[in-house]
């Protein structure tokens, strides 16, 4: 299939419009060769992983230095993932001011492109919501996952080059879960199990990630109610009992596997109302248990000295869940709420900030354990009720992980001991 530019995409891509547009069309035109895609698309926003210095060292600043260098501007809403730490409050989490410092660097390359410092990977809940069926360039693997499949935008899982090139020219590749054909279910997954707290819907997807690698499952069996998904309750979404849960769902398919896209029988957009999602070869899997979740997902090491929630950044209900749940204790291990730096300002008007630091924990803006250098803090083990972040926990930060409730991830914080019991 061959691509077939615009005449305003050819001349961006002759350089007509400047060398950081011609680099960035450069890069979006490739891609959609390689994956036979026929044309571009315009995008309505776009959100940019790559952020954490940690993650993109001298190499990747320079990288990202040099392209703003050549006037390099977004053209449509653009947000960033989160940074390597907390851009107010580093001193106080422990960071080095060597690592602050170039952090601050990127934060400021990016800005000059004119893209907004939201540092947080839930952008739908600083006000990056779109609608159903508008493309979209993301790259944050859980962002993408709630976009598609509880929004019904439509994006592939860009790296972070590729989710900038498009915020800089507008546009991205027609492929993938771009099209409709893209979007149909590969694997047919039966839930046998009871999956109701927001940390089981966790261990489900680490469980259904593996078994989906990077197809598309389509999920039955989950007794769901009182939702309203239709358009006109869209905008409320964000704020439904099962918004947390969702997307710590799409949080861990994305890190066991590599699923951007799910449906949930008769609640999801496309499951609601779509007729041909299923694939005729479809891969049917049946779950009968999250215990195999909870086995590879829980070290045998007893001592808690971090608790970490907010894998993906934590929502006001969260924080409000977090704070009552800690009223009137003191905590023997650190606990660190993450989450953007909007919802923490709501959270500072509410009192759950207050009410949380009281007990001895942080409301941590901005920035994410799995970015963060937490080789320059002092901690060995965490629990957190998110599968992604006990995934990540050993591999990327060196923690031995604990996956349990949020009552239990408290409990831990109080005790300093995980409690051994996952249910």
């Amino acid at each position: 299939m061959m691509l077939t530019l615009t005449d305003t995409e050819k001349s961006m891509l002759a350089g007509k419009q400047g060398r950081a547009v011609q680099r960035a069309m450069e890069i979006v035109e490739t891609l959609g060769r390689v994956y036979g895609a026929s044309r571009l698309l315009p995008v309505e926003s776009v959100q940019v992983a790559g952020v954490s210095y940690r993650n993109l060292g001298e190499a990747g600043l320079s990288f990202i230095q040099d392209w703003a260098s050549e006037g390099a501007r977004v053209c449509v809403p653009t947000t960033l993932n989160p940074a390597g730490m907390d851009m107010r409050d580093w001193q106080r989490m422990g960071f080095s001011a060597a690592f602050a410092s170039r952090q601050q660097a990127t934060i400021e390359a990016y800005v000059s492109m004119g893209i907004q410092p939201t540092c947080t990977c839930t952008p739908y809940l600083v006000g990056n919501l779109p609608g159903l069926g508008e493309h979209i360039a993301w790259s944050e693997s859980s962002a993408v996952a709630f976009a598609n499949s509880v929004l019904g935008a439509r994006t592939n899982r860009e790296g972070g080059p590729s989710a900038l090139a498009s915020a800089v020219c507008g546009r991205t590749a027609d492929y993938g879960l771009h099209t409709d054909a893209g979007r149909r279910a590969t694997h047919l997954v039966e839930v046998r199990c009871p999956v109701h707290e927001p940390h089981e819907f966790a261990a489900l997807g680490y469980i259904v990630g593996k078994l989906a690698g990077n197809g598309v499952p389509y999920v039955k069996g989950l007794e769901l109610s009182g939702i309203d998904f239709s358009e006109e309750g869209r905008s409320a979404l964000v704020d439904s009992i099962y918004a947390d849960s969702f997307k710590l769902l799409g949080a861990a398919l994305a890190s066991s596997g590599a699923v951007a896209l799910y449906h949930l029988q008769g609640i999801t957009p496309e499951a609601r109302e779509r007729k041909d999602l299923l694939l005729d070869k479809v891969i049917k899997v049946t779950v009968d248990s999250l215990e195999p979740a909870y086995a590879a997902l829980n070290a045998s090491e007893q001592v808690i000295d971090l608790v970490v929630i907010g894998c993906p950044h934590a929502s006001l209900q969260e924080l409000r869940a977090v704070a009552d749940a800690v009223e009137g204790q003191t905590l023997s291990a650190m606990l660190w709420v993450t989450t953007s730096r909007q919802v923490k300002d709501r959270s500072v008007e509410l009192g759950y900030v207050e009410a949380i630091e009281r007990a001895g924990g942080m409301v941590v803006a901005d920035g994410c354990v799995v970015v963060a250098p937490m080789s320059e803090l002092n901690y060995h083990s965490l629990a957190t009720n998110s599968a992604k972040m006990a995934a990540y926990a050993l591999p990327h930060s060196g923690l031995l992980p604990h996956l349990g409730s949020l009552q239990q991830c408290i409990e831990a914080a109080v005790s300093g001991r995980w409690s051994g019991c996952n249910r």
